[in-house]
């Protein structure tokens, strides 16, 4: 699990060179770090979690197309988290 999650951050961290702008947020995967741990273990996601997430929304089609993140926003915990934040998913 630990592995896991340093996997994930690792990268997050080789993306955020890569940070673009999109619809006036700052697209940075690293954003997302809060819910790390609520996409992974299916914890329930923190308030943090959701605040970044609800903020990184317009970026996530731009993430589902990067083939490293894919994974990670696909997977039925992203889902969840996305779901319990009340910022569902956009259709891309």
């Amino acid at each position: 699990m630990k592995v896991t999650y340093i996997a994930v951050c690792a990268v997050l961290v080789l993306l955020v060179w890569g940070g673009q702008m999109c619809m006036g947020a700052t697209c940075n995967p690293l954003e997302l770090s809060p819910c790390a741990s609520a996409i992974i273990t299916a914890k329930p996601p923190t308030p943090a979690c959701c605040n970044k997430l609800k903020e990184q929304r317009p970026c996530l089609c731009q993430y589902l197309k990067n083939p490293n993140l894919q994974k990670f926003i696909n997977s039925p915990n992203a889902n969840k988290v996305a779901t319990t934040c009340g910022s569902p998913f956009p259709s891309c």
